[in-house]
């Protein structure tokens, strides 16, 4: 990704909660602001870069995501309470309206959200070759697509916004509209994108969105649906386009020397030294009490810190288990038993918060275990493609592969599919949002002593929008 990225996001108060004084727009002093921008291929160039930047902010791949992606799951605990009230709230199924990450996720959504909208409906105007153009509207349709399905399996029924705001008077008149019409939004720019995204870019453009990555998240908002006809259809030609493989080492997906591998169909793009774009994960996910002796400069903030349920779970032979977490860290010589994630430690941090990790959003091990459950959500099939699929994960991991005379029927590979994804993508976002699609979260968090109440399985509007429009948008029940 270019290194040259600028900020320019027209809102509406809607979103950003902040004030009643009216339209707001935000662009760094010494850039252009909206009277002027927008007139040349560079500026484009500018603002889709803007888009992307906006995947790194605390709201999304910064942190919310994966407070409500792990810590609300098994997979990740907060042990104590210093690591702060609001992820404490998620990890503990008390989140309130007024939490300042589920707020901070909202608003940050519908920023890149927006910035998405104003590439689209400005570009059109400006004279640029028309190929690029494309790629650009390709590019902003996955991202937008991306962060609405973030959005909606987070908070359900939502607002809707596909075009520039202007009027801070329109921006009062958007309601909640059914989880269905988002579905339908987001399908259609994935469709739009896969259409129109070159399936590979040259070094200088590496990181962005590609065909490939379109089609593969269609593949996972059909498998979130439901769709298992066109989830397997999707997934299917993924694989069957021989552009992506399994790495042989699990290790490498997350080496830092590995960025946008060939296994990676998308991942947010972070770059250590000083200049603000570097990963915070260093830090956030190593021990408090650790001080450097985790992150290796900076203090842990303990934020996201593997369950004993987690690391029990993995088979004794699992070689995924060692790249994914640590059992705890050596202060001297005592060990101290405090566990923690590994698979996004930069041994040669810039500077606290400033790592070179990027983050995975997916990648092809997914799109395996996607159609694998498509498939057998279609109909089991003993030893069928479907096993296939799967033991090609496992025997990557340095496990023995599965047969009909272990998962006889079609609830048994269910739950090794399940097993498998935990596994597989542990720590990357995944487990909460698999547990409430399969309508499995009440039943596995409860029968693990988790306190959860089926209306938790979305979380609550944040109260600032709503007192900032009360007429319109409505709380989600249970949240009153």
């Amino acid at each position: 990704m270019k290194s040259r990225l600028i900020i320019l996001i027209a809102l509406s108060l809607l979103f950003l909660g902040a004030c009643k004084s009216g339209f707001l727009d935000l662009a760094p002093i010494s850039e252009t602001n909206s009277a002027i921008f927008y007139k040349t291929q560079e500026d484009l160039l500018n603002a889709v870069n803007a888009a992307y930047v906006s995947l790194r902010s605390d709201g999304q791949y910064g942190m919310a995501m994966f407070a409500v992606g792990e810590v609300a799951s098994d997979n990740t605990e907060i042990l104590d309470a210093q690591s702060g009230i609001d992820i404490t709230q998620i990890d503990d199924f008390t989140t309130l309206t007024n939490n300042g990450i589920i707020s901070s996720m909202w608003n940050a959504h519908y920023k890149g959200i927006l910035a998405c909208n104003a590439v689209i409906d400005r570009i059109g105007a400006v004279a640029m070759d028309e190929a690029l153009k494309a790629r650009f509207v390709g590019e902003v349709k996955f991202l937008r697509a991306l962060q609405y399905f973030n959005l909606v399996r987070t908070f359900g029924d939502i607002p809707l916004v596909t075009h520039e705001i202007t009027d801070v008077q329109e921006g009062y008149s958007y309601d909640r509209r059914p989880v269905a019409e988002i579905y339908t939004q987001i399908i259609s720019d994935l469709t739009d994108a896969e259409a129109t995204l070159p399936q590979a870019y040259g070094a200088a453009d590496m990181g962005r969105a590609t065909s490939g990555a379109a089609t593969g998240l269609l593949a996972k908002v059909y498998l979130t649906l439901q769709q298992w006809e066109e989830a397997a259809a999707k997934a299917g030609e993924i694989i069957n386009g021989g552009q992506y493989i399994l790495l042989d080492d699990y290790a490498a997906i997350f080496n830092i020397g590995n960025k946008n591998h060939a296994e990676s169909l998308f991942e947010i793009q972070y770059k250590k030294g000083g200049f603000g774009t570097g990963s915070p994960f260093n830090n956030r996910f190593a021990p408090r009490g650790s001080g450097a002796l985790v992150s290796t400069i900076g203090a842990g903030q303990g934020q996201n810190q593997p369950t004993a349920d987690i690391a029990d779970a993995y088979e004794s032979a699992d070689k995924r288990k060692a790249v994914s977490l640590a059992e705890g860290y050596m202060n001297g010589d005592a060990f101290v038993p405090d566990r923690y994630i590994t698979k996004y430690l930069d041994p040669n941090l810039f500077a606290a918060n400033d790592a070179d990790n990027n983050w995975p959003v997916l990648r092809y091990a997914d799109i395996l275990l996607t159609r694998a459950e498509a498939l057998n959500e279609q109909g089991y099939v003993a030893d069928g493609e479907a096993f296939d699929l799967l033991n090609a994960i496992r025997i990557r991991a340095g496990l023995a592969p599965k047969y009909s005379g272990t998962l006889p029927d079609q609830q048994a590979f269910r739950l090794a599919i399940e097993h498998e994804r935990r596994m597989e993508l542990a720590f990357e976002n995944h487990r909460w949002f698999d547990l409430v699609r399969t309508g499995r979260a009440v039943d596995v968090l409860r029968a693990k002593g988790e306190a959860i109440e089926p209306y938790r399985l979305v979380f609550p509007i944040p109260q600032n929008q709503i007192d900032i429009n009360p007429n319109v948008l409505k709380q989600n029940p249970g949240y009153q």
